[in-house]
């Protein structure tokens, strides 16, 4: 391919609202978005399924509420882990071959969960399965910014976030169904469950290695014209001055800011995995309904956060605002799990309930494009992944400490109230991060070297 002639393209009408941008900017979406929702469609069937598994196998398997949250929950830990060396490799090797490499391995342990027996074969399985996965999401994060200008990212992320809710529908629906296959061909329904929703994951994976693009010079796919246009408009991103600024990885692991951001993003999935894990008992002790019909409900819960989370991503790119959508989210959360805790008539019990999944979705495409304010190429890996990481620690907190809670009081009441604290404490660490010199207006942005410092 010939090399760009950016300087024909800056004379060129690169407006925003240029023909050429729209048509360009539409092919893009078209051609990366819808899939990439598809994996993360799977990969978060796969991680949260667990949830619905419970109604049957902790019966089925004698597991106590502890064991059960501590098994949820140690896949954040071998998540955690390995997130940060996934996201180098994957912005060393490209998102194609390292992404299918995630998907395939993750659907083979995914399924697998349906060979476990003991409370010990539980922890392992998660484990390794959180390994598997470590990378994925913030490595679609890193990706997208390769693709899309700032100013879309919102609506981009939403549209690719937007796979969460939809797990929760897909998962409600159809893992209702698998769980009413209890007893075919000896198998539990909870085993069905696993088979079903995990080996999916492995065919998709080998699709990645001939669909994905790595890089916009690679895009074939584009016409020329698009091609050079978008090739310009993400170096735009970049400030010219940036390349002065090189840094060794272990000085992205040692910013401050990586950090700051990190703890909302903690405290966020601390709620939001607090709910995921636990919705699907809590909704059916409260409503006393079948295990189809409790599917059915947070089904609907997770359409309603689907709409919430589109418009608010749209907000958020229109106002070109993100701390205070961001926060929105916590205050969403603080209010339903502190009706959860508190209300006594079940229809409301469960509606406060489902703000907490409105909250954690509203949060997540404002709060995604802050790192790209400070970091670019495989700086913005590290760091992404480096947040994406501690963050997930939450996951292991939040339904470990809600089966804690249950086991020795023998309700949700304290755990949610607790889990409601984080929400408020979320909202303000984001409204505080607005007035953070780095985060409040762009600043050079920081290339790494992955060479020894001299």
């Amino acid at each position: 391919m010939p090399e760009p002639d950016f300087g024909a393209v800056a004379s060129a009408d690169i407006g925003h609202d240029s023909a050429l941008e729209r048509a360009t900017m539409r092919k893009v979406s078209v051609r990366l978005l819808p899939f990439l929702f598809v994996l993360y469609l799977f990969n978060f069937v796969d991680r949260s399924n667990i949830g619905l598994a419970a109604l049957q196998m902790n019966r089925d398997l004698h597991f106590s509420s502890t064991a059960f949250g501590f098994g949820a929950g140690i896949f954040f830990i071998g998540y955690a882990l390995f997130e940060v060396p996934s996201n180098l490799a994957l912005a060393r090797v490209g998102a194609r071959r390292w992404i299918a490499r995630i998907m395939i391995s993750w659907g083979i342990l995914a399924a697998s969960m349906m060979l476990v027996r003991t409370p010990n074969q539980f922890y392992v399985v998660r484990f390794l399965l959180g390994v598997a996965e470590a990378g994925f999401l913030p490595g679609v994060v890193y990706y997208l910014t390769q693709w899309f200008p700032a100013p879309r990212r919102a609506r981009a992320t939403s549209r690719f976030f937007i796979a969460l809710p939809m797990s929760g529908i897909l998962g409600g629906f159809f893992g209702g169904y698998l769980l009413g296959m209890d007893g075919r061909l000896g198998l539990h329904g909870w085993q069905w469950l696993f088979l079903l929703e995990g080996l999916p994951s492995v065919l998709i994976g080998f699709s990645v290695l001939w669909y994905l693009t790595d890089r916009p010079e690679d895009a074939h796919w584009l016409t020329d014209d698009q091609r050079t246009w978008l090739i310009h408009r993400m170096s735009q991103d970049k400030p010219a001055y940036a390349g002065s600024h090189r840094r060794t990885a272990i000085h992205v692991i040692r910013m401050p800011i990586v950090w700051m951001l990190a703890v909302p993003y903690f405290l966020m999935l601390t709620a939001g995995y607090g709910y995921t894990f636990w919705a699907p008992t809590v909704v059916r002790d409260a409503l006393h309904s079948s295990d189809s019909a409790t599917g059915l409900v947070t089904a609907a819960i997770a359409c309603v956060s689907m709409a919430f989370m589109l418009l608010h991503a749209a907000s958020s790119d229109r106002h070109h605002e993100r701390f205070l959508h961001a926060a929105f989210g916590g205050l969403l959360i603080a209010a339903g799990f502190t009706g959860a805790a508190l209300l006594s008539q079940p229809i409301m019990r469960v509606m406060f309930l489902g703000l907490v999944i409105i909250g954690c979705n509203c949060m997540l495409s404002p709060f995604w494009c802050l790192p790209s304010r400070i970091l670019s190429g495989e700086a913005a890996a590290i760091g992404i992944a480096l947040i994406n990481s501690l963050g997930n620690i939450g996951g292991f907190v939040g339904p470990y400490a809600i089966g804690f809670f249950k086991d020795r009081t023998g309700g949700n009441t304290g755990a949610f109230l607790v889990l409601a604290g984080f929400g408020l404490g979320m909202a303000a660490l984001c409204v505080a991060l607005r007035f953070s010199p780095a985060l409040g207006e762009p600043i050079p942005t920081v290339t790494v070297s992955l060479e020894p410092a001299s």
